[in-house]
């Protein structure tokens, strides 16, 4: 999320900055360096090429989450979030030692207001999973998707409500669509898309912390520090559904316990895609590749979960897709009038 426009003449920042809120870590998006390689600060088409494959497949795995979460039956959403939570800290751990990369994990753990930040995010991130958990084992699949359709959407509101900014006509009108949406989708499901929302909120909020850490944090360290602070409570979770009996990690078989483990290979790995991708792309198609995976998860929902889709759903998805359109053909438009990089 960056900020948006102060007023009615002013360009707002690059679509990506308000948009990459689908991204598990936004602060990745700020490792983008645009040392130009060519005229008008061109990269190389290959370098190009490159974080395009990068992208994809972050944001292609982040859409085919749900099908990971169904084939851990029969193990449930607090399980499969402790799990995930304790095995991406293992991940992590063996990744920065692999890599050297100790030195910034141990500076965000000894700055307290870093510390803080990331503690808050690793909260908003907790519930975020849980939630996202809950809708796909619950077969509301289409209900999860939304909610990142919606989160761009509710990035910019945010930056409204909280940081005071001042939206151009385009994005109020988006905002207003959206809104319209919502109370269609409520009619159609009979009550309010609450797991939608929360998904949307909990990770606009999670896209707004985080923007106080800025660059001062790489992705790694980041959710290294969010899963450390979270793995004592998911060990916790994990022990007591052991001494409950309703546990599933040791008890069927190594087929399942590999599975739960490569939940921390499933969280990160994309998250380093879209570090690699976010380096090598420009911001603008960062942000666009974001509706990739909402649109996978939307698919999945009806193609292989077989969810029900009628025609006031139709309607509600059909307003939002509209008021992406209309907000993200308004960010371009402000995008192009800013200075673009120049060769150095």
């Amino acid at each position: 999320m960056g900020s948006v426009s102060t007023n009615d003449g002013d360009p707002a920042s690059p679509p990506s900055q308000q948009l990459t809120a689908v991204a598990p870590d936004l602060d990745a998006t700020a490792e983008t360096d645009v040392v130009a390689a060519g005229p008008k600060g061109r990269k190389p088409r290959s370098e190009h090429n490159t974080g395009l494959l990068f992208g994809l497949a972050a944001y292609g795995l982040w859409g085919i989450l749900p099908l990971y979460f169904a084939i851990l039956e029969p193990a449930g959403p607090l399980e499969i979030v402790a799990n995930r939570v304790v095995w991406s800290l293992l991940f992590c751990v063996l990744l920065m030692t692999a890599m050297r990369s100790w030195r910034p994990f141990k500076a965000a753990l000894v700055d307290k207001r870093t510390l803080g930040t990331l503690s808050l995010a690793a909260a908003l991130i907790a519930v975020n999973w849980l939630t996202y958990t809950v809708a796909v084992l619950s077969e509301r699949t289409v209900e999860a998707s939304l909610g990142y359709f919606i989160n761009p959407l509710i990035s910019v509101l945010l930056g409204v409500l909280i940081l005071k900014e001042r939206l151009r006509r385009a994005q109020w009108v988006a905002l207003a669509v959206a809104f319209i949406a919502v109370l269609v989708l409520a009619f159609g499901y009979g009550n309010v898309p609450w797991l939608s929302l929360v998904l949307a909120f909990s990770f606009g909020f999670y896209g707004l912390v985080k923007k106080n850490v800025g660059t001062k944090v790489d992705a790694v360290s980041s959710l290294s520090v969010e899963t450390l602070v979270l793995t004592p409570l998911a060990g916790a979770v994990m022990a007591v559904l052991m001494v409950q009996g309703q546990a599933t990690l040791l008890d069927n078989g190594p087929g399942h316990f590999w599975l739960m483990a490569a939940g921390g290979l499933i969280t990160a790995l994309p998250l380093l895609f879209f570090g690699a991708a976010a380096r090598r792309l420009p911001l603008s198609m960062v942000g666009m590749l974001q509706y990739l995976a909402p649109l996978i998860q939307f698919i999945i929902a009806l193609a292989v979960f077989n969810e029900p889709m009628p025609l006031e759903r139709w309607i509600g998805f059909g307003l939002i897709w509209l008021s992406l359109i209309i907000l993200t053909t308004d960010m371009f438009a402000s995008y192009r009038k800013l200075p673009q990089p120049v060769a150095a």
